[in-house]
C-alpha cells in the first residue's frame, strides 16, 4: 500500500484503541525496548506522546529512564510549524510542559541539544514495514531531523501494531528505521 492508504487505515486503527489497549500495548512496547536496548551514558531523544491520537505512551520509557539510568541524558522536541523543524530541549522532573495548538505537550523552555549529539532517537510512527522504513504524520519533522543525526545514531521507532508487509512509495529522503519495537516483538534492520 501507498502511504496515503496507510496513513488513512492506521489512523483509524488507532483512534479505535481503548485507552486500556493504548497503555497495555505501551507497557508491552517499554518492556521489549528496555530487554533488547541497554542504555549506560546515551544522549537520547524521546517525542511525547498525542495522548488524543492513542499514540504509545512514552511516559513509560522516560519515568523508568529517569529513575534506573541517571546517566542518560534525555531530550524531547518542540516543533515550529513554519519552519517545519523541531528543537530538542533537555527533559527531567523539573520540566515544564505546555499542549500546543495540535495537541502534543512541549517542553517550556530548557537547555537545547543539537542533533549531533544523539547516540539513539525514540521515533513515532503510524505504522512501518519489514524494510525498516515508517509512515508518520507526513510533515516530515522526524525525516529532517534524523537526517541531521551522526549516521551511527540509532534511530529505533515505537509502533502500536505489527508491521505491514512493504511501504510501496518510499522517497529517497525516507530515513530508514535500526529497528522498530511493537507489543510483541522487536524487528531489527540495518544489521
Amino acid at each position: 500500500m501507498v502511504k496515503s492508504d496507510l496513513r488513512t487505515e492506521y489512523l483509524a486503527k488507532m483512534k479505535s484503541l481503548s485507552a486500556g489497549q493504548v497503555e497495555d500495548r505501551s507497557q508491552a512496547i517499554a518492556s521489549q525496548f528496555f530487554r533488547n536496548f541497554k542504555l549506560s551514558e546515551e544522549c537520547l531523544h524521546i517525542f511525547l506522546s498525542i495522548t488524543k491520537n492513542n499514540e504509545v505512551n512514552t511516559f513509560f520509557f522516560i519515568n523508568q529512564i529517569l529513575k534506573e539510568y541517571p546517566n542518560v541524558k534525555l531530550a524531547v522536541p518542540r516543533s515550529d510549524f513554519e519552519t517545519g523543524e523541531m528543537t530538542h530541549i533537555r527533559y527531567d522532573l523539573h520540566t515544564k510542559l505546555k499542549v500546543n495548538r495540535l495537541s502534543i505537550p512541549e517542553p517550556v523552555e530548557g537547555e537545547i541539544i543539537d542533533p549531533s549529539c544523539f547516540d539513539m532517537v525514540l521515533v513515532p510512527m503510524l505504522c512501518f514495514d519489514m524494510n525498516g522504513y515508517r509512515v508518520g504524520y507526513g510533515k516530515g519533522f522526524y525525516d529532517r531531523f534524523l537526517s541531521k543525526c551522526r549516521p551511527e545514531t540509532k534511530k529505533i521507532g515505537l509502533c502500536l501494531f505489527p508491521p505491514v508487509d512493504a511501504i510501496e512509495n518510499v522517497e529517497p529522503f525516507d530515513i530508514r528505521l535500526d529497528a522498530v519495537v511493537e507489543p510483541q516483538k522487536t524487528h531489527f534492520f540495518n544489521r
